[in-house]
């Protein structure tokens, strides 16, 4: 994973939906830019997932990301709004694959124990920790950008983790594999 790349994070939202891009260099990560996709003006679901769609294939053909990690859309009591937030989540991913792009898909919770620590961080912990984290100068208005920088960030973490070769079965096997740890 020591090549550069860029990774795409989004939070999926019917009214707003906030995405961030970062670059990594080694194992830093640099922002790149976050913002929010507003979708309150448009009248009609279809007609804000068809914006959707053509938004996010824009900052996908502006900034040409690698991989795409988006926060899965968490169980709530009001079935129509979930099914409204999983077509929204459903588009941004179909974005993603109409330029090959992989998608990675994390739990809210995930994401939050990733950046703070807590898996029920408010967003504006969340937030707070990304603007230290990537020397942000001044967070956005919309936390829901955070959100989506978030979830990149998750990713981020989630696939730099350094490669921990096996488990030694015995200190004979060890030793066989260590030879030059060995004192005489």
């Amino acid at each position: 994973m020591g090549k550069e790349r860029i990774i795409l994070g989004i939070d999926p939202g019917t009214t707003i939906m906030g995405y961030g891009l970062i670059k990594i260099v080694g194992k830093e990560a640099k922002l790149i830019i976050l913002g929010v996709i507003e979708l309150k003006k448009y009248t009609g679901h279809y007609v804000k997932l068809k914006h959707i769609f053509d938004r996010v294939i824009s900052l996908i053909d502006q900034y040409g990301p690698d991989e795409l990690a988006i926060e899965a859309p968490f169980f709530g009591k009001n079935i129509q709004s979930m099914l409204k937030l999983g077509r929204a989540q459903g588009v941004a991913i179909s974005a993603a694959l109409s330029r090959s792009i992989p998608i990675f898909e994390y739990a809210p919770r995930k994401i939050k124990m990733s950046i703070t620590g807590q898996g029920n961080a408010s967003k504006e912990q969340v937030a707070m920790l990304l603007k230290k984290l990537l020397q942000i100068k001044e967070l956005p208005s919309d936390l829901d950008a955070t959100d989506g920088l978030a979830a990149a960030m998750c990713h981020f973490y989630q696939t730099n983790v350094p490669n921990i070769e096996k488990s030694f079965n015995s200190w004979k096997d060890f030793i066989n594999k260590n030879p030059g740890r060995i004192k005489k």
